[in-house]
């Protein structure tokens, strides 16, 4: 099972966030139909998006995640909430690149850096706030950490991984968030930065049915990790035929009239999980009338 925890170490000088997103990122593979350097970037922005969600106050509170750096799998899009739902869409879901020389999937390449990573959070004010940074590596954990020193002013390390399997499901997928609290000692500092510098392959970690706890506790075992929250997680669309009627409802009555008068039906595809909704005759009649 997915889920996400929420923890600290007993001396107040971190804050963590982690969560397993294996099942997670197989769905929104199955959705898409990726490619695995598309699943290795598509993946790590959800995984992402989780636990930047999970950051939120209240439950109608929802943070969106839009990466564009110029390369060839274009736009990477995700959107969640503090309770553990995610969805999302990838601009080129076949993109489909070499292997770097280490044998890594290249998701720098794929995503580049000539472009931003923006994160709008929704959070029930009049406007939504926006932050927005320059793309460093493409490589989604190094630049979301980047987004947060420089929007946020926060130093944070950004941990995510995604293994794909030679059948080109996920075999694992995880990651963590770890934010450094203001009063954290030189000390306490200097054992976390060498804790974060000698990982292993983030999904390596999460290869495996250990527990989320147990493997934050074996990443941060020089500190006492103590668990505050945790909550399941998973790929979750709220598409539905209302939604789809009123953004056919907003292509205008003249537009309507135009489509319904060439081809007697439209046919409306979800960006997010591809699910295909049909209307025909009555339906777009009763949407039409409504317009009128």
């Amino acid at each position: 099972m997915d889920y996400m925890i929420r923890a600290m170490d007993k001396k107040q000088t971190f804050r963590l966030f982690m969560v397993r997103s294996t099942n997670t990122v197989e769905e929104a593979r199955c959705h898409h139909n990726t490619t695995p350097t598309a699943s290795a970037a598509f993946g790590r922005t959800l995984t992402a998006g989780l636990m930047m969600g999970y950051m939120m106050k209240n439950e109608r509170d929802r943070l969106t995640i839009n990466i564009n750096g110029g390369g060839p799998i274009g736009t990477i899009l995700a959107v969640s909430d503090n309770k553990g739902n995610v969805k999302g869409y990838v601009g080129n879901p076949t993109v489909d690149l070499k292997l770097k020389e280490n044998g890594k999937l290249d998701v720098g390449k794929a995503v580049g850096i000539n472009g931003k990573l923006t994160v709008m959070m929704d959070i029930g004010m009049r406007e939504p706030y926006l932050g927005s940074t320059d793309l460093v590596t493409g490589e989604i954990g190094e630049d979301i950490a980047y987004y947060y020193y420089l929007s946020e002013q926060q130093n944070t390390a950004v941990a995510l991984g995604v293994l794909v399997d030679r059948d080109y499901s996920i075999k694992s997928a995880g990651g963590f968030i770890v934010q450094p609290l203001p009063f954290i000692e030189e000390e306490d500092l200097l054992k976390l930065e060498n804790t974060l510098n000698n990982l292993k392959s983030v999904s390596d970690y999460f290869d495996n049915s250990k527990d989320v706890e147990d493997i934050a506790r074996e990443i941060f075992s020089d500190f006492e990790i103590e668990i505050t929250d945790k909550i399941p997680v998973k790929f979750n669309c709220d598409c539905s035929e209302d939604r789809m009627e009123k953004a056919l409802i907003s292509l205008g009555k003249d537009e309507l009239k135009e489509i319904i008068e060439e081809d007697e039906k439209i046919e409306t595809v979800c960006h997010f999980c591809n699910k295909k909704y049909m209307f025909a005759g009555d339906k777009l009649e009763k949407i039409l009338k409504y317009i009128e």
